[in-house]
């Protein structure tokens, strides 16, 4: 029996699921050739065979993502959006996506294989790397309904499972002690934020005003480094069709080496953010739904990365400060595209308005800390 959430929380769903699920055709600036890339692929990737067709994924990538269809499978194709020589230095850096896929597939990680990398712009003209099309379901809603509390509780742990993997990969036995800088992360992440939110600001929000200032005094002592992924979430992981198993782990574009519980923290977010805003599980009925409790969580993923528990809650508040803080920045960087009329996105104004609230959860949050 499955235990219903709300009809609200289906909608909710079905709504993201529309909106970012599937492909759609490749628009004209995104138009790349077809016969140079098939000629390019078949004499470089073995068992491809065209004829080639070309679809593009959905959803709010700022690397354009196509499908490659063949008569005998498909593939995925992440490109940048153009030559480099128009773009930003660091932005878009899909060899790196490229780069930390390749390693993690040799760690056992659930990842796409990747295939080909081609940085030669002469090809098609942007870089691109092809990887495997992985098969599964993407689960857009956090409280998951139409499941059974047994199913959802399931899902939950496999989550829990997987971010806890890759927080215990050793990045220097597997090539990766170059992706990032190690050490003293949630300062520079920090600074670089609030110079980000300030160079985008649009209107006063007092409580980013306050973070800003009160971040860099309370940032906890222990200080690690791990692979983290940047935007671990529920929507960000490719399930098996039937069983609660993850298939592969998508979106790589903000990984680095960082600190590991503030890529965790950033994953648990969900609990303290109520339905409709980002589509939170805050406030629901976590035990009858099947959910685990946040500290329920917290406590698989220490038992899993060998951590205390009480230690790592004992500064819990500011990690959950800190990625609401974040978050609020990302999403003012949105809204002052919005305001500019730059933004790629139709929803990018709706998008931007949710910086205040989060910024002022996020205060609120930060006042807990002694």
């Amino acid at each position: 029996m499955t235990e219903p959430v709300s009809p609200s929380g289906q909608a909710s769903a079905d709504s993201a699921q529309q909106a970012n699920s599937g492909t759609t055709e490749v628009p004209e600036r995104h138009r790349i050739d077809l016969g140079t890339l098939e000629r390019h692929l078949r004499e470089r990737i073995d068992g491809f065979q065209g004829p080639l067709t070309v679809e593009m994924f959905k959803g709010g990538q700022s690397n354009p993502t196509y499908k490659l269809i063949t008569p005998g499978r498909s593939w995925v194709m992440r490109a940048k959006p153009g030559p480099v020589a128009k773009l930003l230095p660091s932005a878009h850096a899909i060899e790196r996506e490229y780069r930390v896929l390749e390693a993690l597939g040799r760690a056992g990680m659930p990842v796409a294989r990747v295939y080909l990398l081609c940085e030669d712009e002469s090809v098609i003209g942007r870089a691109f790397y092809v990887m495997e099309f992985v098969e599964g379901r993407v689960l857009w809603e956090q409280s998951l309904p139409g499941m059974s509390p047994a199913e959802r509780g399931a899902i939950y742990d496999e989550m829990n499972r997987v971010i806890a993997a890759l927080h215990t990969v050793d990045y220097k036995a597997i090539g990766l002690a170059d992706y990032g800088k190690p050490g003293n992360y949630f300062a520079r992440q920090i600074g670089r934020w609030s110079k980000q939110y300030q160079a985008s600001e649009t209107e006063k929000i007092e409580a980013m005003d306050r973070l800003i200032e009160w971040l860099p005094h309370h940032i906890p002592d222990s200080d690690e480094t791990s692979i983290v992924h940047g935007d671990f979430r529920l929507d960000n992981l490719m399930f098996d069709r039937t069983e609660p198993k993850v298939r592969a782990i998508l979106d790589w574009e903000l990984s680095t080496l960082g600190h590991p519980l503030a890529d965790f923290s950033y994953h648990c977010m969900s609990w303290h953010i109520e339905p409709g805003q980002f589509r939170g599980i805050g406030g629901l009925d976590h035990k009858a739904l099947g959910i685990p409790t946040e500290r329920e969580y917290v406590e698989a993923y220490c038992r899993r990365t060998h951590r205390d528990p009480d230690a790592v809650m004992a500064n819990w508040d500011f990690y959950i400060a800190y990625n609401m803080f974040r978050l609020a920045a990302i999403l003012q960087g949105i809204m002052k595209r919005a305001v500019d009329g730059t933004a790629s996105s139709a929803r990018a104004l709706e998008q931007g308005r949710r910086a205040r609230p989060l910024a002022e959860m996020g205060w609120e949050i930060a006042q807990r800390v002694r």
